[in-house]
């Protein structure tokens, strides 16, 4: 059975999942978590988002998280291995049809830490973006309710749009662009 995809306005409740879940993985990876965020839709407020709690997990060495699939799969995550991004390692927690969270795990310094975190800062520090962004959600996922891949599609060009600009208002601002 395919996902439905359904937008629901912003929830402050959100926060409280991630931080609940956040403590969680800090007891899987241990010594190896350099970091862990809140990132995607669910971690700004305001906009509408699929009730997903996206959750970026730094480690020291991507190397060592493997090992954690057992303590992973306990607390209900399936891993899925990179997913598709070299470096990475994807977990699911809710299967296919009650999807509830993911989890990015990255060794430091991988580019995907910065994109992600870039992102969710520019949207966060400027909220008619992040409106335009929300809008555009919501019209897809009627647009395309039943097809997971084609609503991802639809939003790959203002994603794009978005990132570039995160970059331009970091280097703008002195920002780092890096985890911190």
């Amino acid at each position: 059975m395919t996902r439905t995809i359904e937008v629901a306005p912003y929830d402050p409740g959100w926060a409280d999942q991630y931080r609940a879940e956040e403590e969680k993985l800090r007891r899987v990876f241990g010594d190896e978590t350099v970091a862990i965020h809140h990132i995607g839709s669910t971690s700004i407020p305001g906009i509408k988002a699929k009730p997903i709690i996206d959750i970026l997990v730094e480690v020291r060495d991507i190397g060592r998280v493997d090992a954690c699939n057992a303590a992973m799969t306990a607390l209900g995550y399936e891993p899925k291995g990179e997913f598709g991004i070299p470096g990475r390692r994807f977990f699911i927690k809710g299967g296919e049809e009650h999807r509830s969270h993911h989890v990015h795990v990255y060794g430091s310094g991988h580019p995907e830490i910065a994109r992600h975190l870039d992102f969710c800062d520019y949207l966060r520090a400027h909220p008619e973006d992040a409106r335009r962004y929300s809008v555009l959600k919501e019209e897809l996922a009627q647009q395309f309710r039943h097809d997971p891949t084609l609503y991802t599609e639809g939003k790959t060009e203002m994603i794009w749009e978005m990132e570039e600009k995160a970059r331009t208002w970091i280097r703008a601002n002195g920002l780092t662009g890096e985890p911190g």
